[in-house]
């Protein structure tokens, strides 16, 4: 794996807020997709084939997740996850350190509460569709050793979770092909 970046401080991460803030609400672009083959192992692919069965192509979500459902199977609701192109540089520092943030695609796009609510819609390219999660996602102690205590912080603070600057997860209604520079378009957006 990469190694971790050099922190960024709240002074930092408040004064690139404005960028990540001013992401595109309804037609974004996906600038990097990862895969996780196995723990602490991550995969930068430019083209990556969705399923709703087994989730992306290479990584370990079906068979691995930390959401489960009853009968022990991965939960759907966390087949991708998604984060903020725009925080993410600004925390990784280089695009060699995008991959440790551990999130599947990478997009330009306004991820935040009010933009889209748990059963919000995207699609990605020309077929994939996502539903958008109710299930939370928040910086965690790898993200803070890999990241640092200051933007696990900013990342977890009420301003934080309402843009969730740590991501989303997604289920995928609609599998098909997806490429780096795709569009990521919000479904109903007028």
């Amino acid at each position: 794996m990469h190694d971790a970046p050099e922190h960024v401080s709240t002074l930092e991460l408040e004064q690139g807020l404005a960028e990540v803030i001013a992401s595109p609400p309804d037609d974004g672009r996906l600038t990097a997709i990862f895969v996780r083959p196995a723990t602490n192992q991550r995969r930068e692919l430019r083209v990556a084939q969705l399923t709703p069965e087994h989730g992306i192509d290479g990584d370990r979500w079906a068979s691995d997740s930390y959401y489960r459902l009853e009968g022990g199977e991965s939960d759907p609701r966390c087949q991708v996850s998604l984060m903020n192109s725009r925080y993410l540089r600004q925390i990784a520092g280089s695009e060699d350190a995008l991959c440790l943030a551990g999130d599947n695609l990478i997009v330009d796009l306004d991820l935040s509460e009010a933009n889209l609510p748990a059963g919000s819609q995207l699609k990605v390219g020309e077929q994939v569709v996502l539903e958008i999660s109710d299930i939370g996602h928040s910086g965690c102690t790898k993200f803070e050793s890999r990241f640092g205590k200051e933007v696990r912080t900013f990342t977890n603070n009420q301003r934080g979770k309402s843009l969730h600057l740590r991501g989303r997860y997604a289920q995928i209604i609609t599998g098909g092909t997806i490429n780096v520079g795709d569009s990521v378009c919000k479904l109903g957006a007028s």
